[in-house]
């Protein structure tokens, strides 16, 4: 595998002090040990591979995931939690631009409609994953930016055909939201969730539906085969007529090689505090369960779970290696006790980070790979992924099978994937990206 970081962002280290490890038990899949065949191969066992394996397994294809490590590892097992809307870094001007109005609010309705599909599949598998919270909340970390949450209001009901309450600075005390922030928007869609308790009951449901799960299963290459494709995998060979590529921020250059120069992944950090104390929690005026983010570029997200422990992330560090992990850990910290003083001294005994996957049109993707016929992928989130990887693994269910989607199709999301500048050395991109978006944000 070709992947555009060093081994380390590949490995345990960043995910030491997981939370959510705790939390949950997944059995590791044993590994692929014989040349198999199959009607789908799905390489990548988080939200996308998952859910695509469960709806192509309940409609009698034979489905075999396979994953360089193992159910839930990369960043579906280790995410903030939060089913919102989102998906898509562009700005309604910028989609509407590309698609027309139509377009853009379709590929808006397809953000509810993958909150939507997640919670159809909560229920129908019966999972307890710790849902709260009634939607999402975007706090302005500027009085200025009270304005523009006012403007995006405004388009609220088009966009989701829902309802919203902003939030008055004065307000937010009352509310719950403690801390330095000039007001806010609610929009009650979405909810927070234990990602790996989600991710767990994607999979066991997937195999009770007749899906194959491989775990330490990497695919080192993909070449065409008669009439399908042929993965090698653990020196086998997995014949299938149709791949799905699902692997989102932990994608490979060369698997296949039309994806070299196509996405960007970036880092994410989170920690989770002990559980806070009723006292603790009046200091600092924070008592809501809401799922929160600040206005920021660089955004900072925010909740306080139902066992009273406080998790709080950011996009992360822009090297990998044990040194760099320990800064971003160090400024995640460091940007917890700023927004939260009167937690300040309170423990962090968990610290983690995964990689979150950026397009060059700031779009996900979901469709065929061009001109590798029976290949398709599904990617790009933009920190987004547990209801829109969700949504698009069902898509590509219905796709690889040459059917039309049931679900709402976006064109914005049909848009095969862009060269980044740079080529293999678009890395070099993220740093003036990042100290610009960091100007703004002041």
């Amino acid at each position: 595998m070709k992947r555009i970081f060093n081994a380390f962002a590949y490995g345990d280290g960043p995910r030491s002090g997981c939370w959510w490890d705790e939390t949950c038990h997944i059995a590791p899949r044993a590994p692929l040990d014989t040349d198999a065949r199959t009607d789908v191969a799905i390489i990548g066992a988080g939200f996308t591979g998952l859910s695509a394996a469960l709806h192509l397994a309940r409609a009698g294809i034979s489905t075999t995931v396979v994953d360089a490590q193992d159910v839930g590892w990369g960043a579906s097992g280790r995410n903030g939690g939060f089913c919102c809307l989102g998906g898509s870094k562009a700005e309604d001007a910028q989609i509407e631009r590309r698609f027309g109005k139509d377009g853009r609010v379709a590929y808006r309705r397809s953000e509810l409609e993958a909150v939507r599909l997640v919670e159809r599949l909560v229920d129908d598998l019966a999972l307890d994953v710790d849902r709260h919270s009634i939607g999402e909340t975007a706090l302005a970390h500027r009085a200025k930016d009270m304005v523009a949450l006012r403007a995006q209001a405004a388009d609220i009901r088009e966009n989701y055909g829902s309802d919203h309450r902003l939030i008055s600075k004065e307000a937010l005390a009352a509310e719950g939201f403690g801390g330095p922030f000039h007001g806010a928007l609610t929009i009650p869609v979405g909810f927070g969730l234990n990602p790996r308790k989600y991710v767990a009951g994607l999979a066991t449901g997937a195999e009770a539906a007749g899906a194959r799960i491989h775990g330490h299963s990497a695919v080192t290459q993909i070449a065409p085969a008669d009439k399908g494709w042929a993965l090698c995998v653990n020196g086998h060979s997995l014949r299938a007529d149709r791949v799905i590529i699902a692997t989102n921020g932990y994608s490979s250059e060369d698997l296949p090689g039309w994806l070299a120069g196509r996405y960007i992944p970036g880092q994410s950090n989170v920690l989770v505090t002990r559980p806070l104390t009723d006292s603790e929690l009046v200091a600092q005026g924070w008592t809501t369960e809401q799922m929160s983010y600040d206005t920021r570029n660089l955004l900072h997200y925010f909740r306080l779970m139902p066992d009273r422990q406080f998790l709080f992330g950011m996009r992360g560090g822009l090297t990998t290696g044990p040194a760099a992990e320990a800064r971003a850990r160090r400024k995640v910290r460091a940007d917890f006790d700023r927004m939260f003083p009167a937690w300040a001294n309170v423990e962090t005994p968990h610290a983690w980070s995964g990689m979150v996957c950026l397009a060059r049109d700031l779009m996900p993707f979901v469709g065929p790979v061009p001109a590798h016929k029976g290949l398709f992928a599904g990617m790009c989130y933009h920190g987004n992924g547990v209801a829109m990887g969700s949504y698009s693994g069902a898509l590509l269910a219905a796709l690889v099978q040459g059917k039309t989607p049931d679900l709402l199709y976006p064109d914005a999301v049909q848009s095969p994937l862009q060269r980044f500048e740079l080529g293999r050395f678009r890395r070099l991109l993220m740093p003036p990206a990042y100290a610009a978006y960091a100007f703004v944000d002041r």
